[in-house]
């Protein structure tokens, strides 16, 4: 219900959520792959034995750096976009049980095997391809399958898992950092077999998107599909209600045009890409894929006592923040707490960048500072724009054209990722652009970019099916007017043929004038129920 978060289900919803809810957290598993991968490679580049064993002086060049770390972000830039022909050729479950199984799997195999960088690059190569299917497919599914009361704390859990992976990582990678052997690298690489065995085995057992099944023309398996979901009988009112709206709103969108990639830059859906892209960009422009790409790294080169257990400390930090966040995003509602994320990681940034400018970093109560700064920063993304960009980013297309619009959004996060994990040596090594802990600087000063984007893009979605957050696209011209739509079309109820010309805001004023007349003329007791 708008306005308010619930773990219980409204008693207007017909039917059991504890289904959808489960399915779309243990999907939300794959996160794990995102996070544990992405983390990993911050401790390895640390560790002695692999530096012996990768490098003939002992020392890793920057620009070596660079390329191991961010080819992982290329692969996932190039996973994303492939996600749409894979989530819409294969479906959303199969396209995931490919990535995960097969694609992700090939990237550990060789990254194990490797003895020297170019097998150990392309296995990351591979293995980011992998995780860039995943992570525009989990999303999705996730979105697909939950109800709308409680959609942004499922879909928000995805982000819980890349940072328990992250956290998981670290511990892994702080286990095995002392081993003078290839056990030093290569368990920490091949645990990951273990997380991608988890979520095939799952994936098997659970059922295909309602929505993607109406997509195909697959009505009674979209049927059977939902009513799984919901735990009702495919001839339930209320699965024949919630999926004939599906369908309509389908039948509309195709109505008015079609689902090719020129379509997606196109009126309001070129609005909510628009919107998806820059979120998922500024995401990854505030800076936190700093700490943990390069934390230890940092951490160490400027001197800070026990950089092993500082990005540990990050890690824990990262996954307990990100519980409020799964919280106060049905609570307070997508916009406001983005809004109140992105005022927090920039005062922090600053904070950061200032202290380590003024007093440096070899000074023990100014690391402390930096520490603790850090630590609050990463609390205000974790429980922000952490978990809230996947939640907005999944809740912004029609059915159409979701999956080409999620993998570019997602693309465009990998994108950004990729940009910053290669140039942020050059930026931050005494022998390149020696900015050390001015960079923070650059972070803040992108933060300070979110709060104005979330104030004039960001609509707030919060207790809407994803059918009516078409139409608060087409009625709602301004971002800051959106927390007062109320919906008031029923997409079922259109005639295409004759009202497809008509603007949303027409064909809803319509509606509600005849609701208005029927419920005027019916005699006093009488009610009517649409079915």
């Amino acid at each position: 219900m708008p306005g308010k978060f619930m773990l219980k289900k409204p008693d207007d919803v017909a039917g059991a959520s504890w289904p959808a809810i489960v399915i779309g957290l243990f999907v939300a598993f794959g996160g794990v792959l995102f996070g544990y991968d992405t983390g990993t490679i911050s401790g390895i580049l640390a560790m002695p034995y692999w530096l012996k064993e990768f490098t003939s002086t002992g020392e890793l060049p920057g620009n070596d750096k660079s390329l191991i770390v961010s080819i992982l972000s290329a692969g996932t830039f190039f996973g994303a976009l492939f996600a749409a022909p894979f989530g819409d050729l294969l479906g959303r479950r199969w396209g995931l049980i490919a990535a995960a199984g097969v694609v992700f799997n090939l990237g550990v195999i060789m990254q194990t095997a490797a003895t020297e960088q170019s097998l150990f690059v392309a296995g990351r190569f591979f293995a980011g391809l992998g995780v860039g299917l995943v992570s525009a497919l989990i999303p999705m599914y996730q979105s697909e399958t939950s109800p709308k009361w409680i959609r942004g704390t499922i879909v928000g859990a995805y982000q819980l898992a890349i940072t328990i992976g992250l956290f998981l990582a670290a511990i892994v990678d702080n286990a095995t950092k002392d081993r003078n052997d290839s056990g030093s690298y290569r368990i920490p690489v091949a645990v990951q077999f273990l997380w991608s065995l988890i979520l095939v085995i799952g994936l098997i057992f659970l059922p295909e998107t309602p929505r993607y099944l109406i997509k195909m023309d697959r009505y009674d398996e979209a049927a059977k599909s939902l009513g799984k979901l919901r735990r009702l009988p495919v001839d339930h009112p209320a699965v024949l209600e919630e999926l004939n709206e599906v369908q309509a709103n389908h039948l509309y969108e195709m109505s008015i045009g079609k689902s090719t990639y020129a379509d997606c830059f196109k009126g309001t859906l070129g609005k909510r890409l628009m919107t998806g892209c820059f979120l998922q960009a500024l995401q990854q422009l505030t800076g936190v894929n700093f700490i943990f790409y390069y934390g230890t790294s940092y951490f160490t080169n400027a001197g800070f006592q026990n950089p092993f257990i500082i990005q540990c400390i990050t890690n824990a930090v990262n996954v307990a923040s990100t519980f409020p966040g799964l919280y106060l995003v049905e609570k307070m509602g997508r916009r406001n707490l983005l809004l109140m994320g992105a005022i927090g990681m920039c005062v922090c940034q600053f904070i950061v960048g200032a202290t380590g400018t003024a007093s440096g970093t070899s000074d023990l109560p100014s690391q402390r500072a930096a520490i603790a700064f850090v630590c609050i920063y990463i609390f205000f993304f974790a429980s922000s724009w952490g978990p809230v960009a996947w939640v907005v980013t999944g809740e912004l297309f029609p059915l159409k054209a979701r999956a080409k619009c999620l993998s570019m959004t997602t693309a465009s996060n990998w994108l950004l990722n990729w940009a910053i994990a290669y140039s942020t040596p050059y930026m931050v090594d005494e022998d390149e652009g020696n900015l050390q802990s001015k960079v923070f600087f650059v972070w803040g000063s992108f933060c300070f970019v979110c709060i104005a984007f979330v104030w004039f893009m960001i609509y707030e979605t919060k207790g809407l099916s994803l059918e009516q957050v078409d139409e608060l696209y087409g009625i709602v011209g301004k971002a800051w007017k959106s927390k007062d739509f109320r919906p008031a079309l029923h997409f079922a109820d259109m005639d295409n043929e004759h009202q497809r010309s008509m603007s949303l805001a027409e064909v809803a004023a319509n509606q509600e004038r005849k609701r208005s007349v029927v419920h005027d003329d019916m005699p006093e007791g009488v009610t009517t129920e649409k079915v």
